[in-house]
């Protein structure tokens, strides 16, 4: 990739890497996923919170469970608008934003326009170093106060009673801020039907220790096993929904991004992991 002249006065003002002539991570987060105003942030909430309740029948259980400060929302991922339920669930305050998706460029296609916009997203690029820069980031605003919430999974899934296996990723960035993580189901949205019930359920707070700037594998692999089993817990009792007429369908699958190309199996769910942040060990 050519590097223009442009290009290099960025570089000398910082705002890019010259060996690859692209913005280095920190900028390009501040570029992709600039500050919004909190009137901003309002403004979409109360949108999203009226139009996803005029679709489903949103039920809440829990949400006395929500630790006044900052804290990791662990949700379950069943659908992309999931996010969308977490806004319509949760109280206005203290402020939310999603980690990720990981994504080269923000300001192309409708949904990551959109996602920029509105300001909620930590995106990350792919590879590791932009992976460290999003999580400065993340671990920025906890210290700031809000909440950062993250699909635990780090994928979606068929099935309204399955869990698959957490990455890393909650508990390394809850040890890192020394915040609990709070797990979050949310069922019904395998499939978006009219006025079907979606239910965001909360449990209890996991509590995190302090922790080095390099938290040890074990500990994460303990927190991770504990937000799973609550998890696991949270969704065991919810049916599995029959398939919507063709609206529903089609808005269901409007987004969705299937590992394997197209919708699974609920019993074939891959199982794979990856760690997600730079662990130590004892």
């Amino acid at each position: 990739m050519a590097i223009t002249r442009t290009d290099q006065a960025s570089a000398r003002a910082g705002m890019l890497d010259p060996a690859k002539g692209h913005p280095a991570n920190r900028d390009w987060i501040e570029l992709q996923a600039p500050a919004r105003s909190i009137r901003r942030y309002r403004v979409i909430r109360a949108f999203l919170h009226v139009a996803v309740k005029l679709y489903s029948r949103v039920r809440v259980e829990g949400m006395e469970r929500l630790p006044d400060g900052p804290s990791i929302l662990c949700f379950t991922h069943e659908n992309w608008a999931d996010p969308l339920y977490i806004f319509a669930a949760i109280p206005s305050r203290p402020r939310v934003y999603f980690f990720g998706p990981e994504q080269e460029e923000m300001r192309r296609g409708s949904r990551n326009r959109v996602m920029r916009w509105a300001g909620v997203v930590v995106p990350f690029r792919p590879g590791s170093r932009g992976l460290v820069a999003a999580t400065a980031r993340a671990e920025s605003l906890l210290c700031s106060g809000a909440v950062v919430a993250i699909a635990g999974e780090g994928q979606i899934h068929a099935g309204e009673s399955v869990v698959l296996p957490l990455r890393d990723g909650p508990a390394y960035l809850a040890l890192r801020a020394g915040v609990p993580i709070v797990p979050v189901a949310i069922n019904g949205t395998t499939w978006l039907g009219f006025r079907r019930v979606v239910r965001v359920r909360v449990g209890l707070a996991i509590e995190a220790p302090t922790s080095p700037a390099r938290p040890h594998t074990d500990d994460v692999r303990r927190l991770t096993s504990q937000a799973r089993s609550a998890l696991e817990t949270l969704v065991s009792d919810f049916p599995e929904q029959p398939r919507p007429g063709p609206f529903g369908r089609w808005l269901t699958e409007l987004f969705n991004d299937w590992p394997e190309g197209s919708r699974p199996p609920i019993a074939a769910q891959p199982s794979d992991r990856r760690i997600t942040g730079p662990v130590s060990r004892r």
